[in-house]
C-alpha cells in the first residue's frame, strides 16, 4: 500500500530556494533555445496529497476508482508526478470521484472547513429567508418561493413573508444561468422585487425589499404545538436540520410528553439532514420501547468494512438508546413510546431525515405524507489536512480545504434503504399559490396528516392552476447539512490504526 508521504519534489524546491543567497548570484543563465522545457511545481500538490490519501483511505467507492487503489502507483516518483497536476485542488478531488453523474452526487469539496463547521451547528451568513426555487414558463424563467422567515433574523420583521414569490434579483430576472450568482454569490445585500401568484400567472405587487446577509444562529426548531381535534391530542413539531442543538429537541419533546400528546406530526419539510446522533437519538424520542434494537446499518469500503467487523462490529449499526448520543449533549431522552407517526416530507427531505423515516419503519407503523424524499442513502465525514488521522486538531494552518466524501451507505434493519427516495403514502405537494401558515391546522400538508390520525378520508387534492418544476433550494445551495456526518468516536482511533498500516 502507498506510505503517506510529503511531495518529495515541493520539498525540494523550497528548500533550494530557502538556502539560496541572492546576494551571491553573480549571473542568470538563459535557457537553452529549444531546450528541454521546465516544469514549475505545482503548489497545490502538498493539498493534492491530502486528499488522495483520504480518498484511498476511508472512501466508500475507493474499489471502484483506478487512480485510489493501493497498487496504482509503482514508485514515489510516479505518485509525485501524478500530485503534479495543474489542476485547483477542488478539480483534483472531482477527478476521484465515483460516477458523478449517477452513482456519487454527494461527496463534495470544503473551501473553507470553519464556515462549514458553524453551518452544522445552525450558524451562517443569512438573511434569514428561506426559499425554494423553481422553473416556470420560459425554459430559463426562474422563481423564488418564500418558505420560512427565520425568527430574529434581518428578513423577519420586513414586507415579505411565506408564500411571497420573486422573479426579480436587482432588477435582473433569475435564470438558470444566473440565479446562484445573484443569490448566493459573495453580494452580502440584494433587493427581491415582490410578486403573487394569481391563478396560473404571476403578478408584481410593486413591494419590494432589501435583505442583508449577516452571522446568524438558526432555531432548529421553527414550531412546536399540540393541536386538539376529534378528542385526540397530537404534537407537531416543525423540525428544520439535524443541528448540533440535541439539547432543544429534547427539551421539546420533554414539553408534547407533559401534554399528555396521544400522536405526532413530524414536519421534515425543507429538512435536508444533519447529524447521524441526532437522527437516532431523535428516533429514541418518538418510541423509547426498542432500547438497544437496530435502527441503522452500515456498509463501508473494504478497508473499513473489515476493520470494524474484526474491532469494532458495533460500530457497524447505530441503536434506539435512552439517552442522548454524549457527543453533542448527554442527558436521558425524554421518550414518548409511540406505536405510530406521521411525517411530513418534500423533494427536500434528505439524509438524517431519511435514516430516521426509514430506520423507524421496522417497529412502529409509519405515515409519510408530501412527496418522495431526496434519496439520500449514504454518510460522510469532514477529513481534514491534519498529520496522519484527518481529524480537525492540527489542521494545516496554510489553507482551509477539506473534503466531504461518502464513506458509507446505510440501511434499516430490514436492509431498506432510501434510495431513489422514500415514496409517501399521501401524496400531496405544497401549492405556491396557496401555501398555508406552517403549524396551522388549516396548512394544507398538516392538514392532510390531521385528517389520517382521525379517520376523516382523504379528500382528492385540487388541480394546481399553477405549474412549476422544482429546481433547488435554500438548504441544499447552502449545503446547509446536506451529509449524514458521522461522529463516532471509535473513528479517530480507526484512523490513526489505518494510518500505521501504510
Amino acid at each position: 500500500m502507498k506510505k503517506y508521504f510529503p511531495h518529495l519534489t515541493a520539498m525540494l524546491f523550497l528548500f533550494l530556494v530557502a538556502c539560496g543567497d541572492s546576494n551571491e548570484i553573480e549571473e542568470v543563465v538563459a535557457p537553452i533555445e529549444n531546450g528541454p522545457e521546465v516544469v514549475e511545481p505545482n503548489p497545490n500538490a502538498e493539498i493534492n496529497n491530502f486528499i488522495w490519501n483520504g480518498m484511498n483511505q476511508i472512501y466508500l467507492w475507493q474499489g471502484n476508482v483506478p487512480d485510489l487503489a493501493d497498487d496504482r502507483f509503482a514508485s514515489e516518483e510516479e505518485y509525485d508526478a501524478y500530485l503534479q497536476v495543474s489542476d485547483a485542488p477542488e478539480f483534483f478531488f472531482n477527478s476521484l470521484i465515483y460516477d458523478s453523474r449517477n452513482v456519487d452526487t454527494f461527496s463534495y469539496f470544503i473551501e473553507d472547513y470553519t464556515e462549514f463547521e458553524n453551518q452544522n451547528q445552525g450558524i451562517s451568513l443569512s438573511n434569514g429567508l428561506d426559499f425554494g426555487l423553481a422553473r416556470y414558463g420560459s425554459a430559463d424563467n426562474i422563481l423564488g418561493y418564500v418558505r420560512l422567515v427565520l425568527p430574529g433574523s434581518d428578513a423577519d420583521g420586513k414586507n415579505i413573508k411565506r408564500g411571497d414569490v420573486f422573479t426579480e434579483v436587482d432588477g435582473k430576472q433569475l435564470t438558470v444561468g444566473n440565479y446562484r450568482s445573484l443569490l448566493f454569490g459573495e453580494n452580502t445585500t440584494y433587493t427581491l422585487a415582490i410578486s403573487e401568484i394569481i391563478g396560473n400567472t404571476i403578478t408584481p405587487t410593486g413591494e419590494s425589499v432589501e435583505l442583508t446577509k449577516t452571522d446568524y444562529t438558526e432555531p432548529s426548531i421553527n414550531k412546536v404545538t399540540v393541536i386538539e381535534e376529534a378528542g385526540r391530542r397530537i404534537g407537531y413539531i416543525h423540525y428544520t436540520q439535524f443541528s448540533s442543538q440535541e439539547s432543544e429537541l429534547n427539551a421539546a419533546f420533554l414539553e408534547l410528553k407533559n401534554e399528555g400528546i396521544t400522536d405526532l406530526v413530524m414536519d421534515l419539510r425543507y429538512n435536508p439532514g444533519g447529524w447521524a446522533t441526532v437522527s437516532t437519538s431523535l428516533a429514541s424520542m418518538i418510541t423509547g420501547q426498542f432500547k438497544g434494537e437496530v435502527i441503522k446499518k452500515e456498509t463501508w469500503n473494504n478497508r473499513y468494512q473489515t476493520y470494524w467487523e474484526s474491532e469494532c462490529p458495533e460500530c457497524l449499526v447505530e441503536v434506539f438508546a435512552d439517552r442522548t448520543s454524549g457527543f453533542l449533549s448527554d442527558e436521558a431522552i425524554n421518550s414518548l413510546n409511540l406505536n405510530s407517526v406521521h411525517f411530513i416530507g418534500l423533494s427536500g427531505t434528505a439524509s438524517a431525515s431519511e435514516s430516521l423515516i426509514s430506520g423507524l419503519q421496522p417497529y412502529i407503523d409509519v405515515t409519510l405524507v408530501g412527496e418522495p424524499t431526496f434519496g439520500k442513502y449514504t454518510g460522510s465525514t469532514t477529513i481534514y489536512d491534519s498529520d496522519g488521522v484527518f481529524t480537525s486538531e492540527g489542521a494545516n494552518p496554510d489553507h482551509t480545504y477539506a473534503i466531504q466524501p461518502i464513506i458509507y451507505k446505510f440501511s434499516n434493519k430490514l436492509g431498506g434503504s432510501p434510495q431513489g427516495g422514500l415514496q409517501p403514502d399521501i401524496p400531496l405537494s405544497e401549492d405556491l399559490g396557496s401555501m398555508g401558515v406552517i403549524g396551522s391546522p388549516n396548512e394544507p400538508l398538516l392538514r392532510a396528516a390531521l385528517d389520517d390520525i382521525i379517520g376523516v378520508s382523504a379528500k382528492p387534492a385540487d388541480a394546481k392552476a399553477f405549474e412549476y418544476e422544482k429546481i433547488t433550494d435554500y438548504r441544499l445551495e447552502q449545503k446547509f447539512a446536506t451529509t449524514l456526518i458521522d461522529t463516532k468516536p471509535q473513528m479517530g482511533e480507526a484512523m490513526k490504526k489505518m494510518r500505521s498500516k501504510k
